[in-house]
């Protein structure tokens, strides 16, 4: 039994747990998490110079995205056990279910963001006003808010699609469908934001609504490569759109903590970290989106690699070759350990010119140099925690990381946070995100010690199902 779609050839034998193995898995997936990155990026770049209220509209864009990501944070978190199975029934040769596994991902996530749009729009001035945000900014965050909201609808789709295209190891699809999106997006936002073509300048809003078409041109390729003649033939994806409550059930029993656990995570380091550094001015709100722009751009090859090496370990283990695993986490722990070592000591040498370039107000560049050296520090730790995070997600481990997430984002920076701000006024902005530091630390270590006992072989997925034999794949990728 063969398959073409698969990501190496096998002409000869491939050794999974190669460096060139992994990073050709890999290098599509980094290309898609850095790229959606600068798109932010470039986003907030041209928020920050909209004319009379860049500061103002760069403090509110992060904190407003953060909020937003509050409940995709969740759905993304709980989408990513669709990665999970499909990987795990490509090793299994149990290719229709990977696609049955997809259809029932994409009815839960309409039906959540149907939902979710209800209650959060009328509840978006009351979010901001609890947070404390500045009038000025707060009311930015709420139109901005308000069209995330609706972008997230359509934002399922390419959810759905990233984790199956790399669940059957075919991420080179999903990077294609995320560049296009990208680009369209940030044309459209320099076109919306500052009222080119004739169109009206929108400031804030035209960036959501440029972020709305990029990521509806995603979900149009992303479908139609998804429904495509090959893909059909290869794993029936017109044809296995039945409805399945076993296989809701499998998804939400695995994805359920990874969804709580992103919530959390995100929750914490959005609303409370935004909340906490508030309390001391627009300028400290500002140089924290400038940093977290930083370290969400540093992070993302990592991030790829994380989610490669989940795919990679769930078809490992559907294959009943659990020692491979392990061999596949140290070389992604490598790359990663080595990428972000040099990562933190740019943060902490070229601090100074890194906040000159988002801002001239001398207080958002002092504020802003003092949070990189926090973000220089951790940034080993941060590296440990999603490659490891990564791996034992892809074995379906996802109680244990909701747990330590919740512990971290909750207890550490959040109560600790809170804390240190009470406490310890004199430290001011800093305060947070010493608190934040010492989360990443304390669950990178925890994630680490998780994967060195070796409780995550002994999960089995499909335990109540019968094992079909292994397809043998082959083909170009």
């Amino acid at each position: 039994m063969t398959d073409k779609s698969s990501l190496l050839s096998q002409n000869h034998i491939v050794d999974e747990s190669s460096l060139r193995y992994m990073l050709k898995l890999a290098a599509p997936m980094v290309v898609t998490t850095v790229s959606f990155t600068i798109m932010q990026f470039v986003d907030r770049f041209m928020v920050s110079r909209i004319p009379k209220f860049g500061t103002e509209a760069l403090a509110a864009v992060l904190p407003a995205g953060f909020v937003s990501f509050l409940p995709s944070g969740f759905a993304i978190g709980a989408m990513a056990s669709l990665s999970t199975f499909v990987s795990q029934s490509l090793g299994r040769g149990d290719k229709k279910d990977c696609s049955n596994y997809f259809w029932q991902a994409i009815y839960m996530g309409f039906a959540y963001f149907v939902v979710v749009v209800v209650i959060m729009w009328p509840a978006a001035p009351w979010i901001f006003k609890m947070m404390g945000q500045p009038p000025a900014v707060a009311d930015m965050e709420v139109i901005y808010f308000r069209i995330m909201l609706y972008a997230h609808i359509l934002a399922v789709i390419n959810w759905s699609c990233n984790q199956f295209f790399m669940g059957i190891h075919r991420p080179t699809i999903t990077m294609c469908a995320s560049l296009c999106g990208q680009i369209v997006n940030v044309a459209a936002n320099y076109v919306l934001i500052f009222g080119k073509l004739g169109l009206p300048p929108m400031g804030i809003a035209g960036a959501g609504w440029g972020t709305f078409i990029g990521i509806a041109v995603a979900a149009v390729i992303n479908m139609a490569v998804f429904l495509s003649r090959g893909m059909n033939m290869a794993f029936r994806t017109r044809r296995a759109v039945n409805l399945d409550f076993g296989k809701m059930y499998d998804l939400l029993k695995v994805g359920l903590p990874a969804g709580f656990g992103l919530m959390m995570n995100v929750a914490f380091w959005g609303m409370i970290l935004f909340a906490l550094v508030g309390r001391f001015g627009t300028e400290a709100l500002a140089a924290t989106s400038a940093v977290l722009s930083y370290t969400s751009l540093s992070v993302m090859p990592v991030v790829g690699i994380g989610t490669a090496l989940s795919a990679a370990v769930g078809k490992t283990i559907g294959a009943g070759r659990k020692e491979l695993a392990t061999r596949q986490t140290r070389v992604c722990l490598r790359v990663a350990l080595v990428y972000m070592g040099l990562v933190g000591i740019c943060f902490f040498v070229f601090r100074s010119r890194l906040m000159k370039f988002w801002s001239s107000d001398p207080d958002v560049i002092e504020a802003g140099v003092s949070i990189l050296i926090c973000a220089a520090i951790y940034q080993v730790f941060h590296a440990a925690r999603i490659i490891y995070g990564g791996s034992l997600r892809g074995a379906g481990d996802t109680v244990w990381l909701a747990a330590v997430s919740a512990v971290g984002s909750a207890l550490i920076l959040g109560l600790g946070g809170i804390l240190i701000v009470k406490f310890c006024p004199s430290l001011k902005y800093i305060g947070p995100w010493i608190a934040a530091t010492i989360s990443i630390i304390a669950v990178g270590l925890a994630n680490y010690w998780r994967f060195k006992n070796n409780r995550w072989m002994k999960i089995d997925l499909f335990k109540r199902r019968a094992v079909s034999v292994p397809a043998e794949i082959e083909g170009g990728g």
